[in-house]
């Protein structure tokens, strides 16, 4: 049977479909295997967020070309948020790709990769290629692409699960809305049922997915005892027997409401991190971004959540360079950066997106300062984060191992309750188990420990 790989761009989400068009595929004969070199359909699964993720899908593509002196009758296929967004004008650019799949169909791709594969072992080698486009959305398929073919787990130890896809904010820099589409909820039976399954298989921890996780369900569900969908299904999957651990990624700073700050408080299997983009420090900014907060009313949230569990690691977006940002701007975001106190952030250089509010207006930065400006964060964050981490050797800190530490496979890695890395020397008995490590060292973004209770 053929061979293919899948090359993923992009977020947690891009992973998730990746993982489902892998079952897919595997389901209608095909082997997945880790090398593009021994692979008879090689797909890319894209993302739009940055300028800089799409030329790096397009520069692959091309380097890919070269494999079809050997393997003619390769196929090749772009998926995900830069097929959706640009469909079939990626036939001009790469006009050697057989496949371009947006998100909103990307429950079909393994048939369409299945018709491909049949049309080209059926056609003489002088017969013209002709590919497949398709980034439409189907009618009364508002839920198609999250099914739950994909509830193959992430590890032994950790599980991510899809609740819900797109999203109606409309950000002034962001694709998301074009690419994903608006909101639409997965049912909670359903979502429990596939949690379920997964403790069944061994998993501890799940982590839900969502463009807003935070938003799941308010269109198609009503509050009950005045809790809001979210809510209800962090507590059902809370109250599932074997599972120990509850994350969720990425919510909006205005989804948390007073019963969703409460569920740290009162569900210990939540733990005690929480993923909240600031983006800006600059109330003048946020609303040019359309953000829907301010700079105190996103402090006071911080101040809400760290009083509910009081040794709650907080984490961050930001973006720096943003059209009309000023120094002044920068550095207000800086203050507040070092008044949340987080504990890690994510800092990325403004990237202008087409069909963006944001890549139309006036005072864009220039690649200079969003240069200047991104490092002067990152140095922040190096000195804060060396400086919380380093507090830590000494102490002792319940991990989840995952599995090989990926920057050194002799050695092991697992994630507190505060979703910090640690590495350590273990072996595979390990993996997949909870259990407490003595941290004895640490760097400016990883603990080091030693497991301190045998398994």
């Amino acid at each position: 049977m053929p061979n293919f790989y899948i090359k993923t761009y992009g977020c947690q989400m891009n992973e998730q479909d990746s993982r489902q068009v892998s079952k897919m595929l595997v389901d209608r004969g095909y082997c997945l295997v880790e090398n593009e070199e021994e692979a008879d359909v090689i797909l890319l699964n894209t993302c739009s967020v940055r300028e800089m993720a799409e030329q790096k899908a397009i520069g692959k593509m091309g380097m890919l070309r070269k494999l079809r002196y050997d393997r003619p009758r390769l196929i090749l296929g772009y998926l995900g948020c830069m097929a959706q967004i640009r469909g079939d004008g990626l036939l001009n650019i790469s006009p050697h790709v057989d496949l371009v799949v947006g998100t909103r169909k990307i429950h079909r791709v393994a048939e369409y990769v299945d018709a491909i594969f049949r049309r080209s072992q059926q056609a003489r080698m002088d017969d013209e290629r002709l590919p497949i486009v398709e980034v439409g959305e189907e009618q009364d398929a508002s839920t198609n692409s999250l099914n739950r073919a994909h509830t193959s787990k992430e590890s032994r130890a950790t599980a991510f699960v899809s609740i819900m896809q797109g999203c109606n904010m409309h950000c002034a820099f962001c694709i998301v809305p074009q690419t994903r589409g608006s909101e639409r909820s997965r049912s909670m039976e359903e979502i429990v049922e596939e949690v379920q399954m997964l403790v069944d298989e061994g998993v501890l921890e799940v982590i839900l997915l969502g463009q807003i996780v935070n938003f799941y369900g308010r269109h198609s569900f009503k509050k009950v005892d005045n809790k809001s969908p979210f809510v209800q299904l962090i507590e059902r999957i809370h109250r599932i027997k074997g599972l120990e651990r509850i994350r969720f990624i990425s919510p909006h700073p205005i989804g948390f409401q007073q019963d969703l700050i409460d569920c740290f408080a009162r569900l210990p299997k939540l733990m005690e991190h929480v993923h909240l983009p600031l983006q800006s420090g600059s109330d003048r900014i946020l609303r040019s971004m359309r953000r829907g907060y301010t700079v105190s009313t996103y402090l006071r949230l911080v101040e809400k959540l760290r009083a509910a569990r009081p040794d709650l690691a907080i984490s961050t977006d930001i973006i720096v360079g943003f059209p009309g940002e000023t120094e002044e701007d920068h550095l207000a975001t800086k203050e507040v950066y070092r008044t949340a106190g987080f504990d890690h952030a994510f800092i990325f250089r403004y990237s202008p997106r087409r069909a963006t509010r944001a890549s139309a207006m006036e005072q864009q930065v220039t690649e200079e300062a969003k240069e200047a400006r991104n490092q002067d964060l990152l140095h922040l964050l190096r000195v804060t984060s060396a400086r919380k981490l380093s507090a830590c050797v000494g102490t002792r800190m319940e991990i989840l191992c995952e599995g090989p530490s990926k920057t050194n496979p002799s050695r092991f890695s697992g994630r507190t309750r505060t979703n910090q890395l640690v590495v350590f020397d273990g072996s595979n008995r390990h993996v997949g188990q909870i259990f407490d490590v003595l941290i004895t060292g640490s760097s400016a973004s990883t603990l080091y420990g030693d497991p301190a209770l045998s398994l």
